[in-house]
């Protein structure tokens, strides 16, 4: 996930989910009617999550017991025994105070759709045809940047919104933000670590970052979220500055057979002191124009995927993934504070951009989506 509007990327694949009363019972039929594949078992059609637990617990090797089982088990979020001495502290995971690596779970998926519908502390900084863009008041001039986006897409069903933010090779057609994107490896059957690199407005220095992505679908809904990680082969390079989505991620709610909203969450620390005119240009231009980018591509999905391996979807058959399995010891949380902090405070805007922010936001060339 690949991400749109300029920060950050978000995640991977999924598919609708069985309704919460019979999602036990659900899973113990699919997961019997499921053939093996390795160590693991796997649906041959679009695989029905229950939860993002259940998602965790279908690995490509099968779980040791001792110490390094009860350690995995915790690196996966999935439900282990609490002392009386140590209770399980309420509510969601904190974000900012994750001190190793874990593949989100239930929780931190409602919390994550809860942030997105929530209102309060948000200001309102741009709405026009059907597209709003919040940032929080709080936030505007730290160098942490929080921003929310919606959009209405009509003629736009759901399942093809959430294709369109999966599809790694069609997002380098209408991405024109992209530098260099791919997938590094998975870790279960709805998470990946990916490198997402992006162009920066001139004459600022282009970004990158490793994440983690999950998704899930809860009912005709879908997350898709992700967080940095740091990957052993893949270190900051000297080209780009290295920056830290704290979290980042979509959420899509169908809102009938040809329709959705989508709302974009992104908390991105780009590692730099940014000059006003940037964070102004983010919330007032760049985001509104990515997201209206992002609904021609939708528009146009259907007929470019029927020409490009119209029933390759890892992200809803995960037995078609070629990923190699990583296991969670091999990452690291990506920490702001580990890496160099660039200033651009001072940095003007350069006049080809001044001018071409001026242009419009219905100037983008769409001919590349064919």
């Amino acid at each position: 996930m690949k991400g749109v509007i300029q920060w950050s990327p978000a995640g991977r694949r999924g598919d609708r989910s069985e309704e919460r009363g019979t999602a036990s019972r659900s899973r113990s039929r699919d997961l019997e009617k499921r053939p093996c594949l390795g160590d693991s078992c796997q649906t041959s059609g679009p695989w029905k999550v229950a939860s993002a637990s259940a998602a965790a617990s279908t690995l490509s090797e099968p779980p040791r017991r001792t110490q390094e089982s009860r350690t995995r088990t915790r690196a996966l979020g999935l439900p282990m025994e609490q002392s009386a001495a140590s209770p399980e502290p309420p509510g969601p995971r904190p974000v900012l105070g994750r001190d190793s690596v874990q593949v989100p779970d239930d929780q931190d998926f409602r919390s994550f759709r809860s942030e997105c519908e929530a209102e309060a502390g948000w200001n309102l900084t741009y709405s026009k045809a059907g597209v709003s863009v919040w940032v929080q008041a709080v936030e505007m001039d730290r160098t942490l940047h929080k921003i929310k986006c919606r959009m209405e897409c009509r003629d736009v069903p759901a399942e093809t919104l959430y294709d369109v933010l999966h599809d790694i090779e069609y997002r380098k057609k209408w991405d024109s933000n992209v530098i260099e994107t791919f997938d590094i490896a998975r870790l279960t059957v709805n998470a990946d670590v990916g490198y997402y690199s992006w162009r920066c407005p001139k004459p600022l220095k282009n970004r990158d970052v490793i994440t983690l992505r999950s998704w899930l679908p809860m009912g005709t809904d879908y997350i898709i979220m992700n967080y940095s990680v740091k990957h052993p082969k893949y270190p900051p390079r000297k080209d780009l500055v290295r920056a830290v989505s704290i979290q980042t991620g979509y959420l899509i709610q169908s809102t009938g057979p040809k329709s959705c909203v989508i709302t974009y969450l992104a908390q991105v620390d780009p590692k730099g002191s940014l000059p006003k005119w940037v964070v102004n240009k983010s919330s007032q231009f760049l985001a509104p124009k990515a997201m209206k980018k992002m609904y021609k591509a939708c528009v146009k999905y259907p007929e470019w995927k029927q020409k490009h391996q119209p029933h390759f979807k890892p992200w809803l058959h995960p037995e078609q993934s070629s990923l190699p399995s990583l296991a969670l010891s091999e990452l690291s949380v990506q920490h702001a504070d580990s890496l160099e902090n660039i200033d651009e405070s001072a940095v003007a805007e350069s006049r080809e951009d001044r001018t071409g922010s001026a242009g419009g936001e219905g100037s983008d060339d769409d001919t590349s989506l064919t």
